[in-house]
């Protein structure tokens, strides 16, 4: 049996404590505003902006998965329900029938449009009034490096699917 695995110190638990409390002050607000003038939840706002972002609107339903770090299932209930308000559509991939496209509409650019203006004044009264440039600076530095530390390890939704026994 191999020796326990340390706990944190002082000066980790309280980096770790802040930002998880900073993290979940910061996506209340935003959920709030969203659902209040969007009707839209934080996820389904994600997947919306993504896609607007994206080339030509679209992204492989996997693709999108990892960028919001969603399961696969999740994510096929959220487009759904965005596809019944017409803020999306879904079709077989033309390169590969097995994927599945994610398309924003109009009405869905026109939602992010909406949204977008008090989404990103809460963004930036919570998060980025309070810091100096340096600090701005740091913060990226530091959550870029974290970040990509993480996706190094890919989230569950961009893992490759196990091969099914073909023979049983």
């Amino acid at each position: 049996m191999g020796e326990p695995t340390p706990g944190l110190n002082a000066e980790q638990l309280g980096a770790y404590f802040a930002l998880m409390e900073v993290s979940s002050l910061l996506q209340y607000a935003v959920d709030e505003h969203l659902r209040a003038d969007g009707d839209l939840s934080y996820v389904q706002f994600q997947i919306l902006a993504r896609l607007v972002d994206a080339p030509e609107g679209r992204l492989r339903m996997t693709d999108l998965a990892d960028g919001v770090v969603y399961s696969r299932s999740g994510l096929t209930y959220q487009a759904g329900l965005l596809e019944k308000r017409g803020l999306i559509t879904r079709a077989p991939s033309p390169e590969d029938e097995r994927s599945v496209m994610v398309t924003v509409t109009g009405a869905g650019r026109e939602l992010v449009a909406h949204v977008l203006p008090g989404h990103v004044d809460i963004v930036r009264k919570l998060l980025f009034e309070p810091m100096t440039g340096k600090n701005l600076a740091t913060l990226s530095t530091v959550l870029g490096r974290v970040r990509d530390h993480m996706r190094a390890n890919p989230p569950r939704s961009a893992k490759p699917r196990a091969g099914r026994n073909r023979n049983a």
